[in-house]
């Protein structure tokens, strides 16, 4: 990568800091400080300024190690209410604090943080950082009144107002799509189109053509010319979901299309200009993926180029009254399920709840008391018709009933046949065709069949 293009994306991520020091007031976490002790780069020295810090020998790192035993990306720094949380990212030679090698841990002042041949002298601070946090509780599709969140929509606010590339992390189901559109209904694109494309959800063998488009005659089956996503987002936003599921055999072709704002259609020779602001989401940490070379690093630095991770459910419980109300509002619930559903006994229920699929996980929970037509205990795995009350009349609650059977279902062939349609298809007694609409209804994926090129 030239280094003109590395200062360029750095500073891209200092003016955004700095916009966000600037602009928003928050609450502050304790500074800290990092002295190399020992190796290439000794008495060199950083200091912490947000509650994040990557430490590697790739440049998108904050701090940068010129050590070849220190991985690309080897372990990140962050700040929590336990204190200075160290977690190694799949590292070849391991994280050690004093002496102890570990995959997760907690710093203490004076701390040495051992990689490869690197020793780190670990200092807290005496100062603190503010951390961003928005005044609004509100931003596009997500909600939330928590610090996290609040913290989350100054990042999204700022992202907003730039056209650099973003990088949208966090677990599964906590809001990341939601996010993207966020960005793109405050952005000066928001009258252009919004275009998703979903990476895991498409076989390896035709994303290239969802992603670029194809020629007519370019592979068995392509009967005419098709845009491909790049194409049809052309001044607008692409929002590419699960990007970490990309396979290495296309990452290079997007990685041009990310700096050279070109692309090519499968079975073309010609390059055509785009001009696409790229938002991109993954559940999983694609340093660990670089490190262990299942993403290309000079990808992961130009998706990166300004990175914000959604929280998690667990970590912002005080978000659950605010996301009943919204939920319930987008399930089209009536007034009187959604008072028995946001009753305040039942709302702290759910807020003792684990959660781990966020608010994906309590979107569904909540359409299957819809179903059942009362509040069911959190922990309930299923109920019977049966149980379900007069709050619907009988044709919405029967609707209701055959979608959440029908998800049930589709959710149990597809892991009795690990994913796989066509024998899923022929257990169910239904084409194929048909059982991929169903999937598609469902919003559920598959492993689909490969196309022949």
């Amino acid at each position: 990568m030239r280094q003109d293009e590395v200062s360029s994306r750095a500073t891209d991520r200092q003016n955004l800091t700095q916009g966000i020091a600037e602009v928003f007031d928050g609450p502050a976490v304790q500074r800290f400080h990092l002295v190399v002790a020992e190796g290439p780069s000794r008495n060199k020295t950083f200091a912490s300024r947000s509650g994040r810090c990557s430490i590697g020998s790739h440049s998108g790192n904050d701090l940068i190690l010129e050590d070849p035993t220190v991985s690309r990306f080897h372990c990140e720094l962050s700040v929590d209410a336990h204190g200075v949380r160290v977690r190694d990212l799949a590292s070849r030679n391991g994280t050690k604090i004093d002496g102890t090698r570990l995959v997760d841990g907690y710093l203490r002042d004076g701390s040495l943080l051992q990689l490869g041949r690197s020793t780190l002298q670990f200092q807290l601070g005496s100062d603190r950082i503010r951390v961003p946090l928005s005044e609004r509780t509100a931003m596009g599709p997500l909600v939330g009144k928590s610090p996290a969140m609040r913290t989350a929509f100054a990042l999204l606010e700022l992202a907003a107002k730039s056209d650099a590339t973003v990088l949208l992390e966090g677990e599964t189901g906590t809001g990341k799509e939601g996010a993207a559109e966020a960005i793109h209904r405050e952005s000066a694109r928001r009258d252009k189109p919004f275009i998703v494309v979903d990476c895991g959800a498409i076989p390896g063998n035709l994303l290239e053509s969802e992603l670029f488009g194809h020629e007519k005659g370019a592979f068995t089956g392509a009967c005419q010319r098709r845009l491909g996503a790049f194409e049809e987002a052309a001044t607008g936003t692409l929002f590419l979901d699960e990007v970490g599921e990309l396979p290495l055999e296309l990452q290079p072709k997007l990685l041009r299309a990310l700096e050279a704002k070109e692309v090519r259609r499968v079975g073309s020779t010609q390059w055509r200009t785009v001009d696409v602001r790229v938002v991109a989401a993954t559940n999983r940490d694609l340093r660990r993926e670089v490190n262990t070379g299942h993403f290309r690093g000079d990808l992961y630095y130009r998706l990166a180029v300004v990175t914000i991770v959604l929280p998690s459910l667990r970590s912002r419980l005080e978000d659950i009254p605010l996301l009943v109300d919204r939920l319930l509002e987008t399930l089209g619930a009536e007034s009187g399920a959604a008072a028995l559903l946001s009753a305040p006994e039942f709302v702290r229920s759910l807020e003792s709840a684990a959660w781990p699929g966020n608010v994906r996980e309590l979107r569904n929970f909540l359409q299957r008391c819809l179903v059942f037509g009362q509040p069911v205990a959190a922990d309930t795995a299923a109920q019977t018709p049966a149980d379900c009350v007069g709050v619907w009349d009988y044709a919405d609650a029967r609707h209701r009933a055959v979608q959440e059977f029908e998800r049930a279902y589709l959710e149990a062939l597809l892991a009795r046949h690990d994913g796989k349609v066509a024998r899923a298809a022929k257990e169910a007694g239904v084409g194929r065709v048909y059982l991929y609409r169903l999937l598609k209804r469902q919003g559920l994926t598959a492993k689909l069949p490969p196309m022949e090129h």
